[in-house]
């Protein structure tokens, strides 16, 4: 396999998360995208130049609203060098500035972060899963699209990697994003409760069904439904020679990866 393979998603009838024209040729015909070029490009972190960029986005964002947790992220964590665990990142394409940056760790070698804290309901016991942590964006107007781009990253993410579940930990009042994300509560009544691995700050622990995405979204006539469904961001990059250890770490042939 050479090295600059791309993985090719086709969740069901889901059109292509992002790339070329070339790469959506390849899949069967669907509704047609719209490209989108974005101001700034999401990749894997692939060095510790990268990874420093990160950890910086992320020291500032934390700093802003959780200055106890910020002092323990000035240097990069165990965490974000685990198998199975990849960091994101957002950079500006003007200045390469760091704009943004998610941690995103499946429990295909070692439990999720969050069980530290909490027992996941039978539902979700022996599912393949995926949990966003350390995300962080930009203070300036273009945060809120760096942070859309993020989730969009960690769905296509979870698409490649065929994960079942995306999870998450929010505090208040953050859970109010996810919620209107349509992510749904894991314990009953929304419960907050203190996370190990953010200071012990109560969080709400919120899940979010990959295989039924794009039908509950559609439905519910989501906003974001076609910036995530319908847009081809080339912006939002997951290939690469530098992706390809992932891809030789976790992907068999199936229906949702292809190699060319």
């Amino acid at each position: 396999m050479e090295l600059n393979t791309c993985v090719e998603v086709a969740h069901h009838n889901m059109p292509p998360l992002g790339g070329s024209a070339s790469r959506a040729e390849a899949l069967p015909p669907q509704t047609a995208l719209v490209e989108e070029r974005l101001p700034f490009s999401i990749r894997i972190v692939r060095n510790e130049e990268d990874l420093d960029k990160a950890v910086s986005i992320r020291h500032a964002a934390y700093g802003r609203h959780i200055p106890a947790v910020a002092a323990l992220l000035e240097k990069a964590e165990a965490g974000d060098n685990e198998p199975g665990t990849v960091v994101l990142l957002a950079e500006s394409k003007l200045d390469g500035a760091p704009l943004g940056t998610m941690r995103i760790q499946t429990n295909r070698y070692r439990k999720l972060a969050l069980e530290q804290s909490v027992v996941l309901p039978s539902w979700l016991q022996g599912k393949s899963q995926a949990e966003a942590t350390r995300l962080g964006v930009t203070n300036n107007r273009s945060g809120r699209l760096v942070k859309t781009a993020l989730f969009k990253a960690y769905f296509q993410y979870c698409l490649l990697d065929e994960i079942e579940w995306m999870v998450i930990t929010a505090r208040s009042p953050l859970d109010r994003q996810y919620e209107a994300l349509l992510f749904q509560d894991v314990l009953p009544g929304g419960e907050f409760i203190p996370m190990r691995h953010v200071g012990n700050i109560p969080h709400r622990v919120m899940a979010f069904s990959v295989e039924r995405a794009e039908q509950n979204w559609s439905r519910a006539g989501h906003p974001l439904y076609d910036f995530v469904f319908n847009t081809d961001h080339a912006d939002i990059d997951l290939c690469g020679a530098d992706y390809q250890a992932v891809v030789d770490r976790h992907f068999p042939a199936s229906a949702y990866a292809r190699m060319n």
